[in-house]
């Protein structure tokens, strides 16, 4: 087991905090939106209203939490503020854990699952999934078992995950309704204080417009990105939960770790199956002879 336990000490640098991909989206729309008025106006405040941000936002919010429950819309705002992270890397960690799921494989069979010596129950796992996974590994349930009941537990938690990507492209939805609501609000003040003097008619005029350019523009910008954004990273949590149940299950059925690689390296991309380090590893620390090299 010393070569399973190599693989994780490699070190692994971590990912950036902010992602340059929607950053650099971000601002080169909005520089194709500013450039032109930039041009031919003299100051580019002229496209800033607060009372038309109040209407759009506001309402927007204001009816997110009327629909949805408190925590699920502010998971949901969160997401707006995450889009512009650096996404976790999911085949790297689902390479992580199939070296802890080979590692703890090894430990089953060379000192028995629940043997006090093996060590499994005294690691800090902190994936609650992982941790309900090999519970029931290390269980007397049959490997079907298992499996039912692992992939149960990640279908329901995709199911929580996604209210988050409905309550956004709900939000997707009303932002232009509420930029319309605006544009009505600041024609009635318009034709209310018509009059001689016109320098009351500009405020209500810049909340009419602008209003409408918020509503389209946060939900094409800023809403409708975010939950495609949380889709994929759900989708991607989805197809890892698949993994370790897969991964678990075997495990249950006390398969030898390398039947477990075999399964679990159809789940990874090619250039991150890990064949050659680990024969490689266990025929130099002599733990097993030479197998064989896939691709050679």
């Amino acid at each position: 087991m010393h070569a399973i336990d190599e693989m994780l000490t490699s070190p692994n640098p971590s990912p950036p905090v902010y992602a340059r991909a929607p950053i650099i989206g971000a601002a080169f729309g909005v520089l194709l939106l500013l450039g032109p008025v930039a041009l031919g106006a003299r100051w580019v405040l002229f496209l800033f209203s607060l009372g038309g941000l109040a209407i759009v936002v506001g309402g927007v919010i204001a009816v997110a939490f009327m629909s949805f429950e408190a925590d699920e819309v502010r998971r949901a705002l969160d997401a707006i503020v995450r889009m512009f992270r650096q996404p976790p890397a999911m085949q790297e960690d689902m390479h992580r854990d199939m070296a802890d799921i080979l590692r703890w494989s090894g430990m089953i069979n060379n000192r028995g699952g629940r043997h006090p010596d093996s060590g499994i129950g005294d690691e800090d796992i902190g994936d609650s999934f992982v941790k309900y996974g090999l519970n029931m590994a290390l269980s007397d349930y049959a490997p079907d078992d298992v499996r039912s009941m692992m992939e149960t537990a990640a279908e329901a938690c995709y199911e929580r995950d996604a209210k988050t990507v409905d309550i956004l492209q709900a939000m997707t939805s009303h932002a232009p309704a509420f930029g319309m609501v605006g544009t009505l609000l600041g024609m009635v003040a318009l034709l209310s204080n018509l009059s001689d003097d016109i320098s009351g008619v500009a405020p209500s005029l810049a909340v009419a417009f602008l209003s409408t350019l918020y509503g389209v523009l946060s939900a094409r910008m800023v809403y409708m990105p975010a939950a495609a954004r949380r889709r994929q990273e759900i989708d991607s949590q989805r197809f890892r939960h698949h993994f370790i149940s897969e991964g678990m299950t075997l495990l249950a059925g006390r398969k030898p770790p390398m039947e477990i690689q075999d399964r679990l390296n159809s789940f990874l991309r090619p250039d991150i199956h890990d064949y050659f380090d680990y024969f490689s590893r266990r025929a130099k620390a002599g733990s097993a002879p030479r197998l064989r090299v896939i691709g050679a």
